[in-house]
């Protein structure tokens, strides 16, 4: 399947804005997608909803979490050693006020666990899916959006879940913590008014870091960033995460949008973004083979005028490449490819 099928529409039976998909493989190689929807992102009504890939379909959509009043943010799915499905998201009246919570599943999806909030402090992966190390370690990374100020986080679990440690920041390069704005968002802010969503401009910063392991202990991460700072940031880990390198800005432009990228079992990485300097078109994949130093081939997605945002991208078992994307804020749309073949097509 070379061309997007959506997973989820707006219409009569579903709400009319969604966004922010994620996807994981499960044991049995069915797929298993979620993303957020509602009237529009920030929105009391805002809840998770959740899809099965069985038999070259998509089922039916169903909401899988809501908190009354509260709208719901993110939600980043994940299949640990044990094959338990983990599904991360956030709560609260807006990004700086973010509880992190989960639920778990133990029959691929079928069914789950009541939701847990972690404590203050830890949010769990802030967009990305976490990974496994080769110690064993479960690293998440995420991110803090507080006033005029953002930075990106790893938090480390090595006793699978149970208990986490937070370490960095990894914060914007180049640029203070701290700058005078006039009236920039704290952080993304639904405009009702006109229809638009308001994200910071003026201050650096950087979150919602995708991170892979290259070498036993050493991790990499790509990061979006701020319009201030204008393109993809990159931070180096030698140490499982414990300690990072000072941020680097990249030459792929970022308009303050999410991205996401995959270790391929060839060691190629994969990496889904908005190359562009602003707006959320087109949405690209880029592929490295140099450990994400340099990106030669790149193929649009989606290039129309519009918004196609938020990927979400694996490598599942037999080879496929799988990509989920917002589509308008109207649609989840899924990709599937064999990566050589599109590149070569």
């Amino acid at each position: 399947m070379h061309h997007p099928q959506p997973i989820f529409e707006s219409s009569p039976d579903h709400p009319p804005s969604c966004h922010a998909a994620t996807l994981v493989e499960l044991p049995d190689r069915r797929l298993l997608a979620a993303w957020f929807a509602g009237t529009h992102e920030g929105h009391p009504d805002v809840a998770i909803w959740l899809s099965h890939f069985e038999g070259g379909a998509w089922r039916e959509p169903i909401k899988i979490a809501d908190e009354p009043g509260v709208p719901l943010w993110n939600p980043v799915l994940f299949r640990d050693t044990t094959d338990t499905v983990w599904l991360f998201y956030k709560a609260g009246p807006t990004i700086p006020a973010w509880t992190g919570t989960y639920m778990k599943s133990h029959d691929g999806g079928r069914t789950w666990s009541a939701p847990t909030a972690l404590p203050a402090g830890l949010i769990g992966p802030a967009k990305n899916k976490p990974v496994i190390l080769s110690n064993g370690d479960i690293v998440c990374g995420t991110s803090s959006e507080s006033w005029r100020s953002w930075a990106c986080w790893v938090e480390v679990s090595g006793d699978g879940g149970q208990t986490w440690s937070r370490h960095g920041p990894i914060a914007a390069p180049g640029f203070p913590v701290y700058a005078r704005a006039s009236d920039d968002p704290v952080s993304a802010t639904w405009d009702t008014a006109s229809g638009e969503l308001l994200l910071p401009q003026d201050h650096a910063g950087v979150i919602q870091p995708a991170v892979w392991e290259y070498a036993p202990g050493c991790l990499k991460m790509l990061m979006r960033a701020t319009r201030r700072v204008g393109g993809v940031c990159t931070s180096l880990s030698d140490d499982y995460g414990r300690t990072w390198s000072p941020a680097v800005l990249t030459d792929i432009p970022n308009p303050n949008s999410g991205l996401d990228a995959a270790r391929l079992a060839d060691g190629r990485i994969v990496l889904a973004c908005n190359p562009t300097p602003a707006g959320r078109t087109p949405l690209s994949l880029l592929v490295s083979e140099d450990n994400g130093e340099t990106w030669p081939w790149r193929r649009d997605v989606e290039a129309e005028p519009e918004e196609y945002s938020y990927p979400s991208v694996i490598q599942a078992t037999d080879g496929t490449v799988h990509v989920v994307y917002t589509y308008q804020r109207k649609q989840i749309c899924h990709l599937a490819l064999d990566l050589d073949g599109w590149i070569a097509a």
